[in-house]
């Protein structure tokens, strides 16, 4: 199993970035997908997740209505779009697969700065 997140960098308030997580090793198409931060000091938290089957979402209260989650099972990659950043977005962001054995890419760094 191997997750790759590309996409991150620094952005200022109110712009926007996409994530995105290239997924290998596995049948994507069948398992449930999720989007983390985790900001040094504090605990990794989750920001989304999409289900397997019916792409059910799931948005943490800080990013609804700013993040979208997103999949593609052809291209087997994942999507974090994040609009309206703000400088409380700035963390490392991770994409896991959730199931028995959960896995977890490298990381991100996403800055939110002027």
């Amino acid at each position: 199993v191997q997750l790759v997140e590309s996409g991150g960098g620094l952005v200022q308030p109110g712009g926007s970035l996409r994530l995105s997580c290239a997924a290998s090793g596995f049948t994507f198409s069948s398992f449930g997908m999720s989007w983390y931060r985790q900001v040094p000091g504090k605990e990794r938290e989750l920001v989304a997740s999409i289900t397997s089957v019916t792409g059910s979402t799931y948005y943490a209260d800080s990013v609804q209505g700013r993040f979208t989650i997103s999949r593609d099972n052809v291209k087997n990659m994942l999507y974090l779009q994040m609009n309206r950043l703000k400088p409380e977005d700035t963390a490392v962001y991770y994409c896991k697969r959730t199931g028995a054995t959960a896995y977890w890419g490298q990381g991100t760094q996403v800055t939110v700065s002027s």
